[in-house]
């Protein structure tokens, strides 16, 4: 006789859904990242706070610093790091590989996907809203430069969501990156923006700075189920 979590395994599989036992999900392990004394988080492409708001809940002690170079989403962003006692000190910049100025391809129909970069047909093709786009200045720097007079207290977790300038947020990063015993990096699969670097450079880029890829914690698909882009773990 079939158990009773085969059957009820079966009965949401006949609808196409999956069934996962809870405390194994990602979702709630984050790939075993909560279970390490994370005390300071470091957010590359904050946008309004989204990864910040979930990743707190995590490690309440953390001290957070989050970045993001357009206006409108920095200025959400800033609101709720002034009510956050402290813990959260925003930078309304964009982060890469030099100090300078910068245009930023805004997408004015989805903000979070704006970058540095121009986005392909492929993107345009796959969603929609990045069309509508206008370009803005921006404020540029390194993190490296951006975090060299702060106090980083260990353990150090650092998130890059930066839609495809990846490359370059690393290569100002190399010393943060060293003292970071966790990354978290959006990594595109499908080629979205033009000069986008491949998941496996990504992963040799960090390889080098002494991180393992370790899974992914989410991932994004197409109609066809094929992935598109995925927030990869990387570890020391």
């Amino acid at each position: 006789m079939a158990s009773i979590g085969s059957v009820v395994k079966r009965a949401f599989e006949m609808v196409g859904l999956e069934l996962t036992r809870a405390d194994r999900s990602p979702s709630r392990t984050l790939l075993g990242l909560r279970h390490l004394p994370i005390r300071t988080i470091v957010d590359v492409g904050a946008n309004t706070g989204q990864f910040a708001r979930h990743i707190i809940q995590f490690f309440p002690q953390a001290r957070l610093f989050c970045f993001e170079p357009l206006a409108e989403p920095f200025a959400e962003l800033q609101r709720w790091a002034a009510a956050q006692s402290g813990r959260v000190q925003a930078f309304n910049v964009a982060l890469g590989a030099e100090d300078g100025e910068a245009q930023m391809f805004r997408h004015t129909e989805h903000s979070a996907s704006s970058s540095l970069l121009v986005t392909t047909d492929v993107c345009n093709q796959l969603y929609p809203q990045t069309r509508a786009q206008d370009t803005v200045p921006v404020k540029l720097t390194t993190l490296d430069a951006a975090l060299g007079g702060q106090s980083l207290q260990p353990e150090l977790l650092i998130k890059l969501d930066t839609q495809g300038y990846e490359r370059q947020v690393i290569a100002g990063a190399t010393e943060t990156l060293r003292q970071a015993r966790a990354c978290i990096v959006e990594a595109n699969l499908y080629k979205l923006y033009d000069q986008q670097p491949s998941f496996i450079e990504l992963a040799v880029l960090l390889n080098d700075l002494g991180f393992r890829y370790a899974g992914n914690l989410e991932q994004t698909c197409s109609a066809t189920g094929e992935v598109v882009y995925v927030d990869a773990v990387f570890l020391k």
